[in-house]
């Protein structure tokens, strides 16, 4: 039954990234709200999901889990002024349940991240082959700041790490790719 949302025309247009008086909406079964959140925050939870499943077919699951997840759990939502933070931690929570249910650990270099809003292919393989060569937890905290827009803090809440942790984590994922486009741009250069 709440699945049917995904196949429904546009929401109205999105006025805020997310606003906590849709979780009590969606509490009392108000499917704008619901849709409303899945068009707000639906890519961001996919790229997030993708980062911790590292398969596109199980961060497909982990998304509609994690709305499922969301309406059930709507009832229960106090707000404390992040909201984006709630849904992260139970996208992380369902992620986690998925990863032990399907007990499958790729290496680094397998991992699958969403890089679809990158026009050119060749900058779209750049940039996944950029990410893969980060940890899973810095690829985690770079596209929860950057695709999602989470603050840090709220991505220290999601993840269950110090804010200074993440912090340093998120300058180190940067550096680290600044480090990585350098040397694969000074190999271009040396092999031409």
């Amino acid at each position: 039954m709440w699945l049917f949302f995904l196949t429904m025309g546009d929401p109205a247009p999105v006025k805020r990234p997310i606003d906590e008086d849709w979780i009590s909406r969606i509490a009392v079964g108000d499917m704008e709200a619901l849709q409303r959140l899945y068009a707000a925050v639906g890519d961001s939870v996919y790229s997030f999901a993708l980062s911790l499943v590292r398969d596109p077919h199980d961060a497909e699951d982990v998304l509609q889990e994690s709305f499922l997840r969301i309406c059930r759990a709507a009832a229960d939502y106090r707000p404390q002024g992040k909201p984006l933070a709630w849904v992260f931690t139970i996208v992380r929570h369902t992620a986690m349940d998925k990863h032990r249910q399907t007990a499958r650990i790729l290496p680094v270099e397998e991992v699958a991240v969403d890089v679809s809003d990158v026009a050119d292919a060749d900058d779209r393989l750049f940039l996944h082959a950029l990410l893969n060569r980060l940890s899973a937890e810095d690829r985690q905290i770079l596209i929860l700041h950057v695709a999602a827009g989470m603050k840090h803090r709220e991505i220290a809440a999601v993840m269950d790490m110090p804010l200074g942790t993440v912090l340093s984590r998120y300058r180190r994922a940067l550096n680290r790719l600044k480090t990585i486009a350098k040397e694969e741009a000074l190999y271009d250069q040396q092999a031409m």
